[in-house]
């Protein structure tokens, strides 16, 4: 999943992302913005996990997601 296409994207994405992590607020999901970081902070806070387990799950987030990822024009 290119980062740089979801951030690009990010009304698309949100509503996956919310599905996934239902505790996340529309306005987490504004501050996240599409950047990864972000959303690894807002899990890591919210759900109280370690960075390494909010990497894995946005990690299995990315591969269930990987063929939804809107192209990039070329």
């Amino acid at each position: 999943m290119n980062w740089d296409i979801v951030e690009g994207n990010w009304k698309q994405f949100k509503g996956k992302v919310k599905a996934q992590w239902g505790k996340l607020t529309d306005d987490h999901l504004d501050v996240i913005a599409g950047r990864r970081d972000e959303l690894v902070g807002k899990v890591q806070e919210t759900y109280g996990v370690t960075k390494d387990e909010a990497e894995a799950q946005i990690k299995r987030f990315e591969e269930l997601n990987k063929d939804t990822t809107p192209k990039s024009p070329s």
